[in-house]
C-alpha cells in the first residue's frame, strides 16, 4: 500500500491540485481543485461541486492522476483509482465541510492511491 507522507499531505489539503481524467475513448479532461482532503493514508477525498465531465469520466473509467505542486516546483504525481458517491457516508461528509458552505456538493470522490512519483 502506498502511503501519503506528512509532507505531502500538507502540500495536497493547502494547494490547488489538478485532476487528470479520460474517458472510454481516452479523451484527457483535466480540471483545478481548490478543496482536497487526505482521509487516510492512501486515500484522497475531493468534492464535487461543479463538475460534469469529471464525473462522467469517473464513472466510465476510474482511473486519474492529480499533480500538486507549490512555488518552489516540489510537488507530487498521484496515480490511482476514484469511485464517485452520490450518495452515503462520503457525500453526507462534504456536505458537512466548512469548504462546501453555499456550494452544491454534488457528490464526493475518493481516490485510492496506487503510486506517487516526485516532480522534478
Amino acid at each position: 500500500m502506498v502511503v501519503i507522507s506528512a509532507e505531502h499531505k500538507t502540500l495536497i489539503e493547502n494547494t490547488p491540485v489538478a485532476l487528470a481524467t479520460v474517458d472510454n475513448s481516452a479523451n484527457p479532461n483535466v480540471i483545478p481543485v481548490a478543496s482536497v482532503k487526505v482521509v487516510a493514508k492512501n486515500k484522497i477525498l475531493i468534492t464535487d461541486n461543479f463538475m460534469k465531465q469529471t464525473r462522467n469520466n469517473i464513472l466510465a473509467n476510474p482511473h486519474v492522476c492529480i499533480a500538486v505542486w507549490n512555488k518552489d516546483s516540489d510537488g507530487v504525481k498521484i496515480i490511482g483509482e476514484a469511485t464517485y458517491y452520490s450518495a452515503g457516508k462520503w457525500k453526507d461528509y462534504v456536505k458537512q465541510m466548512p469548504e462546501n458552505k453555499d456550494l452544491a456538493a454534488k457528490g464526493a470522490i475518493i481516490i485510492t492511491i496506487k503510486n506517487i512519483f516526485k516532480l522534478c
